[in-house]
Protein backbone atom coordinates (compact mmCIF):
# COMPACT_ATOMS: atom_id res chain seq x y z
CA UNK A 1 0.00 0.00 0.00
CA UNK A 2 1.06 3.38 -0.71
CA UNK A 3 1.15 5.55 2.18
CA UNK A 4 1.57 9.13 0.59
CA UNK A 5 0.25 8.69 -2.80
CA UNK A 6 1.70 11.79 -5.31
CA UNK A 7 -1.56 13.90 -6.47
CA UNK A 8 -1.73 13.18 -10.18
CA UNK A 9 -3.83 14.72 -13.29
CA UNK A 10 -3.28 17.85 -15.07
CA UNK A 11 -3.28 20.29 -11.84
CA UNK A 12 -0.54 18.52 -10.07
CA UNK A 13 2.28 20.36 -8.77
CA UNK A 14 5.69 18.77 -9.60
CA UNK A 15 7.68 17.58 -6.68
CA UNK A 16 4.69 18.25 -3.92
CA UNK A 17 3.63 15.34 -1.75
CA UNK A 18 0.04 14.57 -0.62
CA UNK A 19 1.29 14.91 2.96
CA UNK A 20 3.04 18.60 2.48
CA UNK A 21 0.45 20.95 4.08
CA UNK A 22 0.85 22.82 0.74
CA UNK A 23 -0.80 20.03 -0.70
CA UNK A 24 -4.04 20.24 1.86
CA UNK A 25 -7.41 20.45 0.54
CA UNK A 26 -8.56 21.64 3.65
CA UNK A 27 -6.92 25.09 5.31
CA UNK A 28 -7.69 22.71 8.76
CA UNK A 29 -4.27 20.56 7.94
CA UNK A 30 -2.64 23.16 5.21
CA UNK A 31 -2.32 27.31 6.58
CA UNK A 32 -3.85 26.37 10.08
CA UNK A 33 -2.12 22.93 10.39
CA UNK A 34 -0.23 23.75 13.22
CA UNK A 35 -3.28 25.45 15.30
CA UNK A 36 -5.39 22.82 14.71
CA UNK A 37 -2.27 20.02 15.82
CA UNK A 38 -3.76 19.63 19.53
CA UNK A 39 -7.07 18.01 17.37
CA UNK A 40 -5.14 15.36 15.70
CA UNK A 41 -5.41 12.59 18.28
CA UNK A 42 -8.95 13.11 18.86
CA UNK A 43 -10.57 14.00 15.08
CA UNK A 44 -7.99 12.03 12.83
CA UNK A 45 -8.75 8.89 11.46
CA UNK A 46 -6.21 7.04 13.54
CA UNK A 47 -7.36 8.58 16.55
CA UNK A 48 -11.04 6.65 15.75
CA UNK A 49 -9.54 3.58 14.73
CA UNK A 50 -7.56 3.80 18.36
CA UNK A 51 -10.63 4.41 20.25
CA UNK A 52 -12.39 1.79 18.74
CA UNK A 53 -9.73 -0.51 19.36
CA UNK A 54 -10.14 0.49 22.96
CA UNK A 55 -13.71 0.08 23.21
CA UNK A 56 -13.24 -3.85 21.51
CA UNK A 57 -10.64 -4.34 24.14
CA UNK A 58 -12.72 -3.44 26.91
CA UNK A 59 -15.59 -5.06 25.87
CA UNK A 60 -13.42 -8.86 25.52
CA UNK A 61 -12.16 -7.73 29.00
CA UNK A 62 -15.72 -7.23 30.69
CA UNK A 63 -16.96 -10.63 28.75
CA UNK A 64 -14.21 -12.43 29.98
CA UNK A 65 -15.38 -11.48 33.42
CA UNK A 66 -18.48 -13.08 33.42
CA UNK A 67 -19.29 -16.05 34.90
CA UNK A 68 -21.57 -16.96 32.08
CA UNK A 69 -18.59 -17.05 28.90
CA UNK A 70 -16.13 -19.76 28.90
CA UNK A 71 -13.62 -17.87 28.67
CA UNK A 72 -11.02 -15.68 31.33
CA UNK A 73 -8.15 -13.57 31.19
CA UNK A 74 -5.44 -12.83 34.22
CA UNK A 75 -4.51 -10.12 34.85
CA UNK A 76 -0.99 -9.77 32.93
CA UNK A 77 -3.13 -10.66 29.60
CA UNK A 78 -5.92 -7.67 30.44
CA UNK A 79 -2.73 -5.49 30.92
CA UNK A 80 -1.54 -6.91 27.56
CA UNK A 81 -4.23 -6.31 25.67
CA UNK A 82 -4.97 -2.46 27.08
CA UNK A 83 -1.45 -1.92 26.07
CA UNK A 84 -2.42 -2.27 22.07
CA UNK A 85 -4.65 0.50 22.49
CA UNK A 86 -2.41 2.84 25.42
CA UNK A 87 0.42 1.73 23.13
CA UNK A 88 -1.46 2.46 19.32
CA UNK A 89 1.43 3.46 17.11
CA UNK A 90 1.24 4.39 13.54
CA UNK A 91 2.09 0.91 12.12
CA UNK A 92 -1.25 -0.20 13.89
CA UNK A 93 -3.26 2.58 12.13
CA UNK A 94 -1.57 1.09 9.12
CA UNK A 95 -1.88 -2.33 9.22
CA UNK A 96 -6.11 -1.76 10.14
CA UNK A 97 -6.53 0.33 6.94
CA UNK A 98 -4.72 -2.13 5.13
CA UNK A 99 -7.00 -5.07 6.78
CA UNK A 100 -10.00 -2.59 5.33
CA UNK A 101 -9.10 -1.58 1.82
CA UNK A 102 -6.62 -4.43 0.47
CA UNK A 103 -6.48 -7.30 2.76
CA UNK A 104 -3.51 -8.30 4.80
CA UNK A 105 -2.29 -10.84 7.46
CA UNK A 106 -3.87 -13.36 5.65
CA UNK A 107 -7.00 -11.84 5.65
CA UNK A 108 -9.10 -10.54 2.25
CA UNK A 109 -9.98 -7.01 2.69
CA UNK A 110 -12.93 -5.72 5.15
CA UNK A 111 -14.14 -2.90 3.11
CA UNK A 112 -15.69 -2.39 6.55
CA UNK A 113 -13.46 -0.04 8.98
CA UNK A 114 -15.06 -1.46 12.36
CA UNK A 115 -14.62 -4.95 11.35
CA UNK A 116 -11.14 -4.46 10.36
CA UNK A 117 -10.43 -3.48 13.96
CA UNK A 118 -11.59 -6.83 14.96
CA UNK A 119 -9.17 -8.56 12.25
CA UNK A 120 -6.56 -5.97 14.11
CA UNK A 121 -7.20 -7.64 17.28
CA UNK A 122 -6.82 -11.27 16.49
CA UNK A 123 -3.58 -10.63 14.83
CA UNK A 124 -2.03 -8.79 18.00
CA UNK A 125 -3.78 -11.54 20.22
CA UNK A 126 -1.94 -14.17 17.75
CA UNK A 127 1.43 -12.15 19.14
CA UNK A 128 0.43 -12.13 22.74
CA UNK A 129 -0.10 -15.63 22.59
CA UNK A 130 3.14 -16.02 20.90
CA UNK A 131 5.11 -14.76 23.41
CA UNK A 132 2.60 -16.42 26.39
CA UNK A 133 1.38 -13.54 27.58
CA UNK A 134 -2.53 -15.01 26.29
CA UNK A 135 -3.19 -18.24 26.03
CA UNK A 136 -5.00 -19.93 22.83
CA UNK A 137 -5.80 -16.99 21.03
CA UNK A 138 -7.75 -18.16 18.71
CA UNK A 139 -10.45 -19.29 21.43
CA UNK A 140 -10.98 -15.58 22.12
CA UNK A 141 -11.83 -14.69 18.11
CA UNK A 142 -15.36 -15.58 18.89
CA UNK A 143 -15.60 -12.97 21.49
CA UNK A 144 -14.18 -9.99 20.13
CA UNK A 145 -17.08 -7.77 18.33
CA UNK A 146 -19.45 -10.68 20.48
CA UNK A 147 -23.53 -9.53 20.05
CA UNK A 148 -22.31 -6.11 18.57
CA UNK A 149 -22.95 -3.92 15.83
CA UNK A 150 -20.74 -1.83 14.20
CA UNK A 151 -22.98 1.46 15.66
CA UNK A 152 -22.34 0.11 19.54
CA UNK A 153 -18.64 0.60 18.92
CA UNK A 154 -18.48 3.69 16.87
CA UNK A 155 -21.16 5.62 18.88
CA UNK A 156 -19.13 4.64 21.91
CA UNK A 157 -15.74 5.54 20.11
CA UNK A 158 -16.82 8.78 19.08
CA UNK A 159 -17.38 9.87 22.26
CA UNK A 160 -14.46 9.04 23.63
CA UNK A 161 -12.84 11.22 21.07
CA UNK A 162 -15.03 14.31 21.57
CA UNK A 163 -15.40 14.32 25.28
CA UNK A 164 -11.11 14.84 25.50
CA UNK A 165 -10.97 16.79 22.56
CA UNK A 166 -13.61 19.38 24.40
CA UNK A 167 -12.02 19.62 27.75
CA UNK A 168 -8.39 18.88 26.98
CA UNK A 169 -8.35 21.24 23.58
CA UNK A 170 -11.11 23.37 23.49
CA UNK A 171 -11.97 24.47 27.19
CA UNK A 172 -8.71 25.55 27.63
CA UNK A 173 -8.32 27.81 24.70
CA UNK A 174 -11.54 29.22 25.59
CA UNK A 175 -10.52 29.67 28.90
CA UNK A 176 -7.64 31.84 27.88
CA UNK A 177 -9.88 34.21 25.50
CA UNK A 178 -12.05 34.87 28.80
CA UNK A 179 -8.76 35.31 31.35
CA UNK A 180 -7.49 37.91 28.98
CA UNK A 181 -10.95 39.72 28.72
CA UNK A 182 -10.71 39.63 32.35
CA UNK A 183 -7.34 41.11 32.63
CA UNK A 184 -8.38 43.79 30.19
CA UNK A 185 -11.12 44.36 32.38
CA UNK A 186 -9.56 44.91 35.73
CA UNK A 187 -6.27 46.63 34.33
CA UNK A 188 -8.66 49.28 32.42
CA UNK A 189 -11.90 48.93 34.59
CA UNK A 190 -11.74 53.22 35.12
CA UNK A 191 -10.84 53.77 32.11
CA UNK A 192 -14.13 56.19 30.53
CA UNK A 193 -15.19 56.01 27.34
CA UNK A 194 -18.23 56.80 25.29
CA UNK A 195 -20.64 54.00 24.46
CA UNK A 196 -23.01 53.86 21.55
CA UNK A 197 -26.75 52.51 21.14
CA UNK A 198 -27.66 52.13 17.71
CA UNK A 199 -24.68 53.07 16.79
CA UNK A 200 -25.28 56.78 18.33
CA UNK A 201 -23.40 58.25 21.38
CA UNK A 202 -24.93 56.80 24.56
CA UNK A 203 -24.47 56.90 28.34
CA UNK A 204 -20.62 56.56 29.04
CA UNK A 205 -19.02 53.27 30.30
CA UNK A 206 -15.45 52.67 30.90
CA UNK A 207 -13.65 49.88 28.78
CA UNK A 208 -12.88 47.57 31.91
CA UNK A 209 -16.57 47.12 32.30
CA UNK A 210 -17.26 46.50 29.15
CA UNK A 211 -14.38 43.94 28.50
CA UNK A 212 -16.22 42.44 31.53
CA UNK A 213 -19.17 42.11 29.96
CA UNK A 214 -17.33 39.63 27.30
CA UNK A 215 -15.59 38.31 29.93
CA UNK A 216 -18.86 36.85 32.38
CA UNK A 217 -20.57 36.27 29.05
CA UNK A 218 -18.08 33.70 27.79
CA UNK A 219 -17.42 32.45 31.46
CA UNK A 220 -20.80 31.58 31.53
CA UNK A 221 -20.93 30.15 28.06
CA UNK A 222 -18.42 27.94 28.73
CA UNK A 223 -20.29 26.58 31.71
CA UNK A 224 -22.60 24.83 29.57
CA UNK A 225 -20.12 23.22 27.30
CA UNK A 226 -18.43 21.56 30.34
CA UNK A 227 -22.32 20.78 31.44
CA UNK A 228 -23.03 19.36 28.26
CA UNK A 229 -19.46 17.42 27.59
CA UNK A 230 -20.04 15.44 30.86
CA UNK A 231 -23.71 14.28 30.14
CA UNK A 232 -22.37 12.38 27.03
CA UNK A 233 -24.38 9.38 26.73
CA UNK A 234 -23.46 5.84 25.44
CA UNK A 235 -24.96 2.94 23.70
CA UNK A 236 -24.38 -0.62 23.77
CA UNK A 237 -27.45 -2.85 22.80
CA UNK A 238 -27.07 -4.62 19.64
CA UNK A 239 -28.02 -4.00 15.88
CA UNK A 240 -32.10 -2.46 17.42
CA UNK A 241 -31.22 -1.85 20.70
CA UNK A 242 -33.11 -4.56 21.84
CA UNK A 243 -29.72 -7.08 22.92
CA UNK A 244 -31.63 -9.38 20.73
CA UNK A 245 -28.21 -11.51 20.47
CA UNK A 246 -26.82 -10.87 23.68
CA UNK A 247 -30.14 -12.29 24.99
CA UNK A 248 -30.41 -15.42 22.55
CA UNK A 249 -26.97 -16.13 23.46
CA UNK A 250 -27.12 -16.07 27.19
CA UNK A 251 -30.67 -15.42 28.69
CA UNK A 252 -29.65 -15.63 32.15
CA UNK A 253 -27.12 -12.77 31.71
CA UNK A 254 -28.32 -8.87 33.19
CA UNK A 255 -27.68 -7.31 29.85
CA UNK A 256 -29.05 -3.84 30.66
CA UNK A 257 -26.96 -3.83 33.94
CA UNK A 258 -24.01 -5.24 32.05
CA UNK A 259 -24.31 -2.40 29.61
CA UNK A 260 -24.81 0.14 32.22
CA UNK A 261 -21.75 -0.82 33.64
CA UNK A 262 -19.75 -0.80 31.21
CA UNK A 263 -20.73 2.35 29.00
CA UNK A 264 -20.33 4.32 32.70
CA UNK A 265 -16.52 2.34 33.04
CA UNK A 266 -15.44 4.39 29.87
CA UNK A 267 -16.51 7.69 31.82
CA UNK A 268 -20.03 7.85 29.31
CA UNK A 269 -23.60 8.45 30.66
CA UNK A 270 -25.58 5.34 29.64
CA UNK A 271 -28.37 5.30 27.19
CA UNK A 272 -30.56 2.62 27.97
CA UNK A 273 -32.93 3.00 25.58
CA UNK A 274 -32.04 3.14 21.41
CA UNK A 275 -32.73 1.75 18.39
CA UNK A 276 -29.38 0.67 16.57
CA UNK A 277 -28.24 4.38 16.67
CA UNK A 278 -27.91 6.46 19.63
CA UNK A 279 -30.05 9.09 19.64
CA UNK A 280 -27.29 11.50 19.75
CA UNK A 281 -29.54 14.30 22.14
CA UNK A 282 -26.14 14.24 23.73
CA UNK A 283 -24.08 15.71 20.92
CA UNK A 284 -26.80 18.15 19.53
CA UNK A 285 -26.76 19.75 23.01
CA UNK A 286 -23.13 20.01 23.38
CA UNK A 287 -22.97 21.39 19.49
CA UNK A 288 -25.74 24.02 20.53
CA UNK A 289 -23.51 24.63 23.80
CA UNK A 290 -20.59 25.46 21.84
CA UNK A 291 -22.39 27.78 19.57
CA UNK A 292 -23.14 30.19 22.56
CA UNK A 293 -19.17 29.94 23.11
CA UNK A 294 -18.92 31.12 19.66
CA UNK A 295 -21.55 33.65 19.28
CA UNK A 296 -20.17 35.58 22.64
CA UNK A 297 -16.55 35.86 20.71
CA UNK A 298 -18.01 36.86 17.72
CA UNK A 299 -20.13 39.62 19.48
CA UNK A 300 -16.75 40.66 21.07
CA UNK A 301 -14.70 40.20 17.08
CA UNK A 302 -17.53 42.73 15.45
CA UNK A 303 -17.00 45.19 18.83
CA UNK A 304 -13.10 45.05 18.83
CA UNK A 305 -13.35 45.11 15.21
CA UNK A 306 -15.20 48.58 15.31
CA UNK A 307 -13.01 50.04 18.90
CA UNK A 308 -10.38 49.42 16.36
CA UNK A 309 -11.51 51.33 13.81
CA UNK A 310 -12.39 54.01 15.83
CA UNK A 311 -9.24 54.23 17.01
CA UNK A 312 -10.26 53.20 20.76
CA UNK A 313 -7.96 50.37 20.28
CA UNK A 314 -4.42 50.28 18.83
CA UNK A 315 -2.41 47.42 18.34
CA UNK A 316 0.87 46.70 18.17
CA UNK A 317 2.67 46.38 14.50
CA UNK A 318 4.46 42.72 14.60
CA UNK A 319 8.14 42.86 13.40
CA UNK A 320 8.03 42.49 9.69
CA UNK A 321 4.69 41.83 9.14
CA UNK A 322 2.70 43.25 5.53
CA UNK A 323 -0.59 44.84 6.77
CA UNK A 324 -1.80 45.84 3.25
CA UNK A 325 0.29 44.76 -0.22
CA UNK A 326 -0.62 48.41 -1.46
CA UNK A 327 -0.63 50.23 1.35
CA UNK A 328 2.02 50.38 3.68
CA UNK A 329 0.77 52.43 7.24
CA UNK A 330 -2.00 49.53 7.75
CA UNK A 331 -2.01 47.71 10.61
CA UNK A 332 -5.26 45.25 9.97
CA UNK A 333 -7.20 43.93 12.48
CA UNK A 334 -6.97 40.50 10.79
CA UNK A 335 -6.86 38.40 14.34
CA UNK A 336 -10.43 39.62 15.11
CA UNK A 337 -11.35 38.83 11.21
CA UNK A 338 -9.60 35.89 10.95
CA UNK A 339 -11.85 34.76 14.16
CA UNK A 340 -14.95 35.63 13.06
CA UNK A 341 -14.67 34.15 9.93
CA UNK A 342 -13.40 30.46 11.77
CA UNK A 343 -16.26 30.84 14.43
CA UNK A 344 -19.13 31.78 11.26
CA UNK A 345 -18.16 28.94 9.56
CA UNK A 346 -17.65 26.84 12.81
CA UNK A 347 -21.11 27.62 13.54
CA UNK A 348 -22.88 26.77 10.26
CA UNK A 349 -20.88 23.35 10.83
CA UNK A 350 -22.29 23.18 14.38
CA UNK A 351 -25.64 23.77 13.07
CA UNK A 352 -25.72 21.11 10.47
CA UNK A 353 -24.18 18.57 12.75
CA UNK A 354 -26.88 19.00 15.65
CA UNK A 355 -29.55 18.83 13.08
CA UNK A 356 -28.81 16.09 11.28
CA UNK A 357 -27.62 13.43 13.88
CA UNK A 358 -30.34 13.42 15.76
CA UNK A 359 -32.51 11.70 13.31
CA UNK A 360 -32.10 8.38 11.85
CA UNK A 361 -34.44 6.49 9.25
CA UNK A 362 -36.95 3.76 11.16
CA UNK A 363 -33.85 2.04 13.38
CA UNK A 364 -31.00 2.83 11.03
CA UNK A 365 -29.60 4.40 8.30
CA UNK A 366 -26.16 5.06 7.24
CA UNK A 367 -25.94 8.90 6.10
CA UNK A 368 -24.84 9.92 9.45
CA UNK A 369 -21.68 7.91 9.51
CA UNK A 370 -19.57 9.87 6.99
CA UNK A 371 -21.76 13.31 8.74
CA UNK A 372 -19.59 12.40 12.24
CA UNK A 373 -16.34 12.03 10.37
CA UNK A 374 -16.91 16.00 10.19
CA UNK A 375 -17.30 16.66 13.80
CA UNK A 376 -13.30 17.01 13.83
CA UNK A 377 -13.42 20.07 11.63
CA UNK A 378 -16.05 21.72 12.89
CA UNK A 379 -14.62 21.98 16.52
CA UNK A 380 -11.24 22.67 14.53
CA UNK A 381 -12.70 25.70 13.20
CA UNK A 382 -13.67 26.36 16.55
CA UNK A 383 -10.52 26.55 17.62
CA UNK A 384 -8.74 28.33 15.32
CA UNK A 385 -11.36 30.94 16.02
CA UNK A 386 -10.43 31.04 19.74
CA UNK A 387 -6.40 31.34 19.04
CA UNK A 388 -7.60 34.09 16.66
CA UNK A 389 -9.58 36.07 19.05
CA UNK A 390 -7.05 35.38 21.99
CA UNK A 391 -4.46 36.73 19.40
CA UNK A 392 -6.47 40.00 18.50
CA UNK A 393 -6.62 40.67 22.85
CA UNK A 394 -2.61 40.16 22.91
CA UNK A 395 -1.60 42.68 20.48
CA UNK A 396 -4.56 45.73 21.47
CA UNK A 397 -3.53 49.00 23.29
CA UNK A 398 -6.92 50.54 24.39
CA UNK A 399 -6.10 54.33 23.45
CA UNK A 400 -7.21 56.66 26.69
CA UNK A 401 -6.68 59.63 25.11
CA UNK A 402 -8.76 58.70 22.02
CA UNK A 403 -11.27 57.96 24.10
CA UNK A 404 -11.48 61.04 26.30
CA UNK A 405 -11.71 62.90 23.53
CA UNK A 406 -14.11 61.79 22.37
CA UNK A 407 -15.80 61.81 25.71
CA UNK A 408 -14.87 65.70 25.93
CA UNK A 409 -16.50 66.41 22.57
CA UNK A 410 -19.91 64.54 22.79
CA UNK A 411 -21.10 66.25 26.14
CA UNK A 412 -24.93 66.07 25.24
CA UNK A 413 -24.19 62.55 26.73
CA UNK A 414 -24.72 64.41 30.61
CA UNK A 415 -27.92 64.98 29.04
CA UNK A 416 -29.52 62.24 30.56
CA UNK A 417 -28.27 63.13 33.80
CA UNK A 418 -29.59 66.26 34.23
CA UNK A 419 -32.89 64.92 33.52
CA UNK A 420 -32.73 63.06 36.24
CA UNK A 421 -31.65 65.11 38.71
CA UNK A 422 -34.17 67.48 37.40
CA UNK A 423 -36.86 65.32 37.92
CA UNK A 424 -35.55 64.12 41.28
CA UNK A 425 -36.43 68.09 42.22
CA UNK A 426 -39.99 67.21 40.85
CA UNK A 427 -38.99 69.25 37.73
CA UNK A 428 -42.51 67.99 35.36
CA UNK A 429 -40.58 69.55 32.71
CA UNK A 430 -37.04 68.51 32.81
CA UNK A 431 -36.82 65.48 30.07
CA UNK A 432 -38.45 68.09 27.33
CA UNK A 433 -36.30 71.19 28.35
CA UNK A 434 -32.88 69.12 27.59
CA UNK A 435 -34.31 67.60 24.79
CA UNK A 436 -35.12 70.84 23.20
CA UNK A 437 -31.21 71.77 24.20
CA UNK A 438 -29.59 68.94 22.76
CA UNK A 439 -31.51 66.72 20.27
CA UNK A 440 -30.09 67.15 16.74
CA UNK A 441 -28.00 69.69 17.74
CA UNK A 442 -24.12 70.30 18.64
CA UNK A 443 -23.94 71.67 22.09
CA UNK A 444 -20.98 72.26 24.52
CA UNK A 445 -21.04 72.11 28.32
CA UNK A 446 -21.48 76.07 28.45
CA UNK A 447 -24.57 75.62 26.77
CA UNK A 448 -25.98 72.86 29.43
CA UNK A 449 -24.07 75.75 31.96
CA UNK A 450 -26.18 78.48 30.55
CA UNK A 451 -29.45 75.95 31.24
CA UNK A 452 -28.53 75.37 34.73
CA UNK A 453 -28.21 79.03 35.47
CA UNK A 454 -31.82 79.78 34.25
CA UNK A 455 -32.97 76.67 36.25
CA UNK A 456 -35.22 77.25 39.61
CA UNK A 457 -33.43 75.02 42.00
CA UNK A 458 -31.09 75.45 44.88
CA UNK A 459 -27.64 76.73 44.73
CA UNK A 460 -26.40 72.96 45.45
CA UNK A 461 -28.42 71.59 42.83
CA UNK A 462 -27.14 73.65 40.46
CA UNK A 463 -23.67 73.05 41.58
CA UNK A 464 -24.10 69.02 41.33
CA UNK A 465 -25.27 69.86 37.95
CA UNK A 466 -21.86 71.77 36.96
CA UNK A 467 -19.82 69.20 38.39
CA UNK A 468 -20.96 66.48 35.23
CA UNK A 469 -18.92 66.03 32.52
CA UNK A 470 -18.81 62.90 30.02
CA UNK A 471 -15.71 61.35 31.01
CA UNK A 472 -17.17 61.36 35.06
CA UNK A 473 -20.40 59.95 33.97
CA UNK A 474 -19.74 56.78 34.29
CA UNK A 475 -21.99 55.21 37.20
CA UNK A 476 -20.71 52.33 39.50
CA UNK A 477 -18.81 50.37 35.72
CA UNK A 478 -16.11 50.68 37.81
CA UNK A 479 -17.14 48.44 40.41
CA UNK A 480 -19.04 46.10 38.10
CA UNK A 481 -16.22 44.74 36.81
CA UNK A 482 -16.30 42.76 40.60
CA UNK A 483 -18.82 40.71 39.12
CA UNK A 484 -16.78 38.56 36.68
CA UNK A 485 -16.35 35.10 38.14
CA UNK A 486 -13.23 33.85 39.26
Amino acid sequence: MTDDPEPTGDGAIDGLSRSDPLAAVSPLDGRYASRTAPLSPYASEAGLMRARTRVEVEYLIELAALDATPIALDEGAEAALRGVYEEFSAEDARLIKALEVEGAEGYAATNHDVKAVEYFLRVRLDELDDDETVDDAEALYPWIHFGLTSEDVNNLAHRLLVKPAVNEVLVPAVREVRDALADLAREHRGTPMLARTHGQPATPTTFGKEMGVYAARLGRALGRVVVANGDLSGKLAGASGTYAAHDAAYPDVDWRAFSESFVRGLDLEHTPLATQVNPCDDLAALFDALRGVNNVLLDLDLDAWLYVSDRYLGQRAVEGETGSSTMPHKVNPIDFENSEGNLSKANSDLTFLADYVTSSRLQRDLSDSTVKRNVGAALAHCLIGYSKAEDGLAKVVPNETVMREELAATPEVIGEAVQTILRREGDTDAYERVKELTRGRSVTLDDFRELFGDLDVDEDVREELRALTPAGYVGVADDLVDEIDE
